[in-house]
């Protein structure tokens, strides 16, 4: 009876454990180790991928639908032309238990005008990015993936630039470092670049963009 009350209490630590280890507070958890991707699925072959990350130790309010459109805001970017999305939403499996699931929102350039710029950005191409966020149950950080890339314009039917997904990363991450404001919310954003995640390279890559490995972790924090 004694050695059966042991093994009991020994599960119910080790299931204690793994809960806290899911739960805690954490940048964010690898997708490849839930058996992930740190591509999405474009729908195509190949996948774009998600070069940007903000940590799940921002402030909580940014990490929340309302708060990543006004952080958005805050850089330069806006929700789309009166709400018109074309085209099919894309998916990630962020490794947090809840497999493939589609884009939360996407994001695109707004030119200065967070009402209606975006309708520019459509035309003529420019900045744009999608939002997965990390809240399975297997894997609950918070975090929020970006997929970022630059397209061109409508001619060029929206394709990515050559080198888009480095450009649009790097031209992202710019607008965002240090200190941004937008509808009476201010942010602090600080930026660290990591490798491991994304394998550099064109493999499996929509278009065949080669890229250089790099994912950004981007800590915002409300003022």
């Amino acid at each position: 009876m004694f050695a059966l009350r042991a093994l009991l209490s020994l599960l119910t630590l080790q299931a204690g454990f793994c809960a806290t280890l899911q739960g805690r507070a954490v940048d964010f958890f690898n997708p490849t180790a839930g058996g992930g991707s740190m591509l999405d699925n474009a729908g195509s072959g190949g996948g774009e991928p998600l070069n940007v990350i903000i940590s799940g130790l921002s402030s909580p309010d940014v990490l929340t639908d309302d708060g990543i459109v006004n952080f958005a805001r805050a850089i330069g970017f806006s929700t789309e032309c009166f709400g018109v999305h074309l085209g099919d939403p894309q998916s990630a499996n962020l490794g947090d238990g809840d497999g493939w699931v589609n884009q939360t929102i996407e994001l695109r350039e707004d030119y200065g005008d967070a009402d209606a710029g975006t309708c520019l950005e459509s035309l003529v191409g420019g900045n744009h990015f999608r939002v997965y966020r990390q809240n399975g149950p297997t894997a609950n950080s918070g975090a929020l993936f970006l997929a970022v890339s630059q397209e061109e314009n409508v001619s060029q039917g929206h394709t990515i630039a050559p080198d888009g997904y480095g450009i649009g990363r790097d031209r992202l991450v710019s607008s965002a470092i240090g200190k941004t404001s937008f509808g009476g919310v201010s942010y602090t954003t600080s930026a660290k670049n990591l490798t491991g995640l994304l394998a550099p390279g064109s493999n499996g890559i929509n278009h065949g963009i080669a890229t250089d490995g790099i994912t950004t972790l981007l800590t915002v924090t409300i003022n």
